[in-house]
């Protein structure tokens, strides 16, 4: 996969941040070199957060996110503000775009509000060639003009070093591997299913297989039964698409390992065992308590679409009771979760790890269990402690 194919949830999320007319835009350009973002001497010129899947070398594949200013003003400016700092829950690296050599209060507010997100961050005083000639420079602060590229250098380079590496050695399934080892992937074909192509965690973790030197074989659930039969062989694992875990549980021999594409992105995104912990909370519904079913991105909904349809049939036939449900997509995420008696959350293939951890520690923080399609549609099915066999400590836990 080339540094253009890296997909955006893999992808150093870098935000720019600051008040209006301090220079975001002009900054985002000159660090990218391209005119990206709209550059205009009127105050709030970007009204939505652009974000711009792009390689910053020699730093690699990163999104590049230019925001409205932190001190925009009346309703919409709220509005506006609002979108800025849910910016902050994908972000990576931040950089704050100070206009003048002092900082204001709503620089100083922001800065701190970075700090208790645990954001690494770099201070960018914009317009110095306009600035007083006496001007005193504080270390760790970087000075310059985004406009004549004065100081985008240096202000690369300290973001380059705030990344660290790059690659943190997690795999999706390659480290369950050995070379040569066959792995059957079950992908449905149906309504649902996007028309000419698999869907993205499909992709990667075919990719992780054949670079861990390994075969894969990917088949609909209706053909699994044969491929197993035809392949000669036991394969060491069967992933499969969620929603067609029951059928092909009842088709995989017991002696085989099974899981599905879900909860290998859970593992691979770092919320598992919170993932089976929340699962395992379906059975304590009640009558007139609100769920909340969340998506990480947008998409046309079907009449058997998984999210608004399809699991609460599920959860209401397994819990027996009168449950209520609210659906958010996208960056929409409520910032008060009390009201909820649990959050299911998608597969989160489009977000990136900041943003599934900060959703995650949001309902652990309002003490409302979360967990994702595929665990609870495990779960559901009776086949949760089997399908998480291969991660021993999870497995462990279901005892």
């Amino acid at each position: 996969m080339g540094l253009n194919d890296t997909p955006s949830a893999d992808r150093i999320h870098i935000g720019i941040f600051g008040k209006r007319n301090a220079g975001k835009s002009s900054v985002m350009n000159a660090l990218t070199n391209q005119d990206i973002a709209i550059v205009s001497d009127v105050s709030g010129t970007t009204t939505d957060p652009v974000l711009k899947a792009m390689e910053m070398l020699p730093l690699g594949p990163v999104v590049m996110i230019d925001t409205p200013g932190i001190d925009d003003e009346g309703e919409l400016g709220a509005l506006r503000v609002r979108k800025s700092y849910q910016i902050l829950n994908k972000t990576d690296i931040a950089v704050v775009v100070i206009d003048g050599a002092e900082e204001s209060d709503e620089d100083n507010a922001l800065i701190e509000r970075i700090r208790s997100k645990n954001i690494p961050y770099v201070i960018f005083h914009n317009k110095t060639d306009i600035m007083p000639a006496d001007l005193t420079e504080k270390s760790g602060h970087y000075y310059g003009s985004a406009l004549k590229k004065q100081g985008i250098e240096e202000l690369k380079k300290a973001i380059i070093k705030l990344s660290g590496t790059k690659d943190d050695g997690k795999r999706i399934i390659a480290d369950l591997l050995k070379p040569l080892d066959t792995v059957v992937l079950v992908v449905p074909i149906d309504s649902a299913a996007p028309k000419g192509r698999l869907i993205l965690p499909q992709q990667q973790t075919i990719r992780d297989i054949l670079e861990a030197g390994c075969i894969s074989v990917v088949v609909r659930e209706t053909e699994l039964d044969e491929t197993l039969k035809k392949l000669g062989h036991k394969p060491e694992l069967v992933v499969t698409d969620s929603q067609a875990f029951g059928k092909v549980s009842a088709i995989v021999p017991e002696d085989i390992m099974l899981t599905s594409f879900s909860i290998l992105f859970a593992r691979y995104k770092g919320i598992l065992e919170t993932a089976v912990k929340g699962a395992v909370s379906l059975d304590n519904l009640q009558d007139g308590d609100k769920v909340l079913i969340s998506e990480g991105c947008t998409h046309h909904r079907q009449c058997e679409d998984i999210g608004t349809v399809k699991l609460p049939k599920w959860i209401r036939q397994h819990s027996g009771k009168n449950i209520s449900f609210d659906f958010t997509s996208g960056t929409e995420f409520p910032d008060d979760l009390s009201g909820y008696r649990m959050v299911i959350h998608c597969g989160a293939c489009m977000l990136n790890e900041r943003e599934v951890r900060y959703r995650y520690r949001c309902a652990e923080e309002s003490g409302v269990p979360i967990t994702n399609y595929g665990t609870a549609i495990a779960y559901m099915n009776g086949i949760l402690k089997r399908s998480v066999e291969p991660f021993k400590d999870i497995y462990d836990l279901l005892k």
